[in-house]
């Protein structure tokens, strides 16, 4: 296959909702563009959104109002609105060969590997102009942010020595770099923040990497052929790793507890990116060769509904869905119904425009998934 290396006041959890979707982000490589599928019918909405050369990487902020892409051939980093889905502002000029991209937890800073150079850019979101230059290994390529904002762990493919950098985003400066064997590629947190687990694409394997100590531990989880993208249940109980090569297409289903494969489900022609829903029901897969999106259903790990289609050359490498809104107030609190309320109406100028851009179906469905929310 072709490869290319290169607010809201008091925001506490998340809540998955009956009648509210999320949007799948899927980057088109040749065409330039990005596809955006409604999660809830499975098709692909509007117009694919163009944004710069040869886009790959793609995160999604956590109040899920921005998309962040790396255009790998022009050196930039696409911006779009979700509520609009249009690009936003200007190209952001980071590194040389952008590839993997993604967002901390409090939605200011976004890290994006430099697959073409040593180092990571880091953007100030407030303002989205790069606001560091950090210097790693070489061929930084994934990135993934621990749950608590402290750490961000980047891939380097490279043969021999292969390392994942452990970055402290409090310095912005490498804290640990961890060997990890020949070319470690994608990369993904537990929800717990207590394990990284990242694929290579070379050696058929899937690493672990324990955070306390920053160090692999246990054997290489044997996989499909060439490891690409992978994803980690919200509840942390499966790891879904998308097998690139034509000799596979399929994703492997590792069980967390005993870091082992439970089922090999075949999808499209040499998926790449994976990401799960916020309520784990679902994993979209990206078919690079078959320019399509396979939907598993994570209860029965078999794919779902026809494959959607999508742009050429479909890559989708990073957190690509939007994360479950956020609500105001402290579940529990008398005043948390009104307080979300208020803050939701305050941001998108109404209720009826926050259920809209919020992905619910009516503004009765957003005032019950809000009802919930207070009620912890």
């Amino acid at each position: 296959m072709k490869r290319f290396r290169f607010g809201l006041i008091a925001l506490v959890s998340l809540v998955p909702a009956s009648g509210q979707a999320q949007k799948a982000y899927i980057t088109n490589g040749s065409d330039n563009t990005v596809s955006v599928i409604d999660t809830t019918t499975n098709t692909a909405i509007g117009s694919p959104i163009t944004v710069g050369p040869f886009p790959l990487g793609v995160a999604v902020t956590p109040d899920g109002s921005t998309v962040y892409v790396t255009n790998h051939h022009s050196n930039t980093v696409s911006t779009i609105d979700t509520v609009t889905d249009t690009v936003s502002g200007t190209l952001i000029s980071v590194g040389l060969s952008p590839f993997g991209v993604a967002v901390t937890p409090d939605g200011s800073k976004v890290y994006v590997a430099n697959s073409g150079a040593t180092s990571v850019s880091v953007i100030d979101t407030a303002t989205n102009t790069v606001s560091a230059t950090i210097p790693v290994g070489s061929v930084p390529t994934g990135v993934a942010v621990t749950p608590d904002g402290s750490t961000v762990y980047v891939t380097h493919e490279t043969f021999l020595s292969g390392t994942v950098s452990a970055i402290d985003t409090a310095t912005n400066t490498v804290s640990a770099t961890i060997p990890v064997g020949s070319l470690p590629f994608g990369v993904a947190v537990t929800p717990d923040g207590g394990r990284v687990y990242l694929t290579h694409i070379g050696g058929n394997t899937v690493s672990v990497i324990d955070t306390t100590t920053n160090t692999v531990i246990g054997s290489p989880i044997t996989v499909g052929f060439a490891p690409y993208g992978l994803a980690v249940t919200p509840n942390g109980n499966e790891v879904y790793v998308a097998n690139s090569s034509l000799r596979g297409n399929s994703v492997s289903v590792i069980d967390t507890t005993t870091n082992t494969v439970s089922a090999t489900i075949p999808v499209g022609s040499a998926p790449t990116g994976v990401a799960v829903t916020p309520d784990g029901g679902k994993v979209y897969v990206a078919n690079f060769l078959s320019n399509t999106v396979s939907v598993i259903d994570t209860a029965t790990n078999t794919v779902i509904d026809s494959p959607i289609p999508v742009g050429n050359d479909p890559t989708a490498f990073g957190a690509f869905i939007q994360p479950a809104p956020r609500f105001a107030g402290t579940p529990g609190s008398k005043n948390c119904r009104g307080t979300s309320v208020s803050a939701l109406a305050t941001k998108f100028g109404g209720i009826d425009a926050a259920a809209n851009a919020l992905g619910f179906s009516d503004v009765r469905t957003l005032q019950d998934a809000i009802q919930a929310f207070c009620e912890g």
